[in-house]
């Protein structure tokens, strides 16, 4: 059984996930960011971030809002936007635009097999691994690659002027090890909670239709920011990533 002390912390967790997020969605509704997948952003990050995606926007989001600027006086304030940012700040935005992905990606590859348990067998549950968990962190990398060069995608073929091809293949350059670094992050976190705390100290499992689970996975994506964000630091340095 759960601890109640664990559900209530776990209810709490993603409460505040929602707010923080909601929250973040209704004054974009009035400040947008000048790049609007940044729109999406700082809310998705919110789900797991809460108050310190919070903070983040605050402190360096509305430096890239819009706010009504005309196309010369946003490029000023672009550049002046990004003098105003500490480097460390821009990593953390970039390792937070490849989080949202891997976050909407996973999401709903975990509800999707949970939803059709036929899909864990699809990817071997059964044949190749004896964990289900193991097929679906392979759906899980699929839906979060291919959401996360979206994501990548709407950042670097608008900044870049690319064409759809040549845009489509700088963002899978820029955001694949970025990536593939969240998720080793989360996939680490995950299997901490569901093989050690959930199963050996207390006994149970951990189930995608719980409160914990997602605030497992809260967990989880915190872990993979801070995965993913030395990736992005070198990303950033080397060119690879633009600057935001």
């Amino acid at each position: 059984m759960v601890p109640p002390w664990l559900h209530l912390l776990s209810l709490a967790a993603l409460g505040l996930g929602l707010a923080s997020a909601g929250g973040m969605a209704l004054h974009e509704i009035r400040r947008p960011q000048r790049m609007w997948i940044m729109n999406l952003v700082w809310p998705i990050s919110g789900l797991y971030a809460g108050p310190i995606a919070v903070w983040a926007y605050w402190r360096y989001g509305l430096l890239s809002a819009r706010n009504g600027m005309d196309v010369a006086r946003q490029r000023e304030a672009k550049r002046l936007g990004t003098e105003h940012t500490p480097f460390p700040a821009m990593v953390g935005k970039a390792a937070a635009h490849c989080g949202s992905g891997c976050t909407l990606g996973d999401l709903a590859a975990e509800w999707l097999a949970f939803t059709f348990p036929v899909v864990a067998v699809w990817f071997g549950h059964g044949s190749i691994f004896a964990e289900k968990v193991f097929a679906i962190w392979i759906l899980d990398y699929i839906f979060a690659f291919s959401l996360g060069i979206v994501f990548q995608y709407f950042t670097i073929a608008p900044m870049r002027n690319l064409s759809v091809g040549q845009g489509v293949r700088a963002a899978v350059k820029a955001d694949a090890l970025s990536l593939t670094a969240w998720q080793i992050g989360m996939y680490g976190f995950m299997a901490a909670a569901q093989f050690y705390l959930f199963r050996t100290l207390l006994g149970i499992p951990l189930e995608v239709s719980t409160p914990e689970f997602w605030f497992m996975m809260q967990m989880a994506m915190i872990a993979g920011f801070l995965t993913s964000y030395p990736v992005n630091w070198w990303l950033l340095k080397s060119g690879v990533k633009e600057k935001m």
